[in-house]
């Protein structure tokens, strides 16, 4: 009798398990965990001042609390400082859940992988670089005409337009290296990853995009004319993301966007003299 069934391969030539997209809702989840989570210890951070300013004035029994989160809202670098403190701590445990729930995505060039791999070629640097200094000049013509001459607020202006230099430049520092890293893994890399076999990829950059738009509008005080402006970021960011095999084209494009905007607004909190 012969035996008609196929041979088996040995095990270590079989090819390892397709990894599977994450979930939209964890996508979704992770992002909306990074904005509590910043909230969260901020309020942490202005609250132990607090306690503390509280606790030397004890004896001023009627003095209330309230005075004294007053107060500590109007000392210079403050609210700089418990922000730089809740994103860092925001940042380093977002990585983190990303990493430990998704590891073997993590390095993987097309999605569902993340992207924190290296670029094909040395190309990609010159696109994000391009895409990452044009498009503020872009994006801001766009907005003036739909804002009709209205002045566009941005709460950093607010949080560190008495701050210390050095509480400003910290700031700066993380707008253009964590902050753009942190949203890119989350949008370009997990929330991209989540919708691109679902929706497919003219929906799913549509929708990272308004969703990284959205979470931005509290940030300049929910003046909704900045929404085109950042959702063509969004989609320009997603195209490098797809067009290099890696997440990093898109976060130095983010960077330097971020770097452009954060120069006008240094020199005006600083002018010349």
């Amino acid at each position: 009798m012969t035996n008609d069934a196929l041979p088996i391969q040995p095990p270590s030539t079989l090819s390892p398990p397709l990894a599977h997209a994450p979930p939209v809702w964890a996508a979704a989840g992770l992002v909306g965990l990074y904005l509590v989570l910043q909230a969260a210890f901020a309020g942490l951070v202005l609250g132990t001042v607090a306690l503390i300013q509280w606790s030397g004035h004890a004896a001023d029994v009627a003095t209330p609390i309230g005075n004294f989160m007053t107060s500590v809202l109007r000392q210079p670098g403050t609210l700089a400082a418990a922000t730089i403190v809740s994103v860092c701590c925001a940042a380093l445990l977002v990585v983190w859940l990303a990493y430990r729930y998704w590891p073997r995505l993590w390095a993987g060039a097309a999605p569902p992988g993340f992207g924190v791999t290296r670029p094909t070629h040395l190309r990609w640097l010159i696109a994000a670089l391009l895409i990452g200094g044009l498009l503020p000049l872009l994006g801001s013509v766009l907005t003036q005409l739909l804002a009709h001459g209205h002045e566009i607020p941005q709460d950093i202006e607010q949080l560190t337009r008495n701050a210390p230099l050095v509480w400003r430049l910290v700031l700066a520092v993380l707008a253009v290296s964590l902050g753009p890293l942190v949203e890119e893994l989350l949008f370009r890399g997990l929330l991209l990853s989540a919708l691109l076999p679902r929706c497919g990829t003219p929906l799913a950059a549509l929708l990272s995009a308004a969703g990284f738009a959205v979470i931005h509008l509290p940030g300049l005080q929910w003046q909704w004319y900045a929404l085109p402006q950042l959702i063509l970021l969004g989609v320009a960011l997603v195209w490098l993301r797809l067009r290099y095999q890696s997440l990093w084209p898109a976060v130095v494009a983010h960077g330097t966007h971020n770097a452009l905007a954060l120069t006008a607004w240094f020199f005006a909190l600083t002018p010349p003299g």
